[in-house]
């Protein structure tokens, strides 16, 4: 049974993924915390064209392919729907990597939660920028 997945999304205004990122990706999945099981890269023109790459498939470019490798399996779980409905986002030149991730983290507490006789019924993430807001809000009614 696999574990809770989220799907990130990572802008870059600069059009370009250029793989700065990928040694802290890598140390995530090496780490057993998070498994990689599917990714794809939208870019959209000046033009506002939109082209998916599909991490999985061979590319000319060492930094998706550099991506390509950290990926465990590949579930299908990203679809071009989803790609075209975050390239609406994007701002023309811009460029977004999709990330679906395994929280492996998890499934070792959900196993024995399990065994325990429980089960896990939910998990939520709320981003970063929100629980800032709500702290920010807090602290100023203080």
């Amino acid at each position: 049974m696999i574990g809770p997945v989220e799907i990130v999304t990572i802008g870059f205004a600069e059009g370009r993924f250029d793989g700065s990122i990928l040694p802290e990706i890598k140390s995530l999945v090496d780490a057993g915390t998070i498994a990689i099981v599917d990714a794809v890269i939208v870019r959209k023109g000046e033009d506002g064209d939109v082209e998916i790459i599909e991490v999985e498939q061979l590319t000319e470019d060492a930094d998706v392919t550099a991506l390509g490798d950290l990926i465990d399996r590949y579930d299908g779980l990203l679809n071009d729907e989803d790609a075209e409905t975050l390239a609406e986002q994007l701002p023309p030149g811009a460029v977004a990597a999709i990330l679906c991730f395994e929280h492996t983290w998890v499934v070792p507490l959900r196993d024995a939660i399990m065994a325990a006789g429980g089960e896990l019924l939910d998990t939520v993430r709320v981003p970063g920028p929100v629980v800032q807001e709500v702290l920010d809000a807090v602290r100023a009614e203080a």
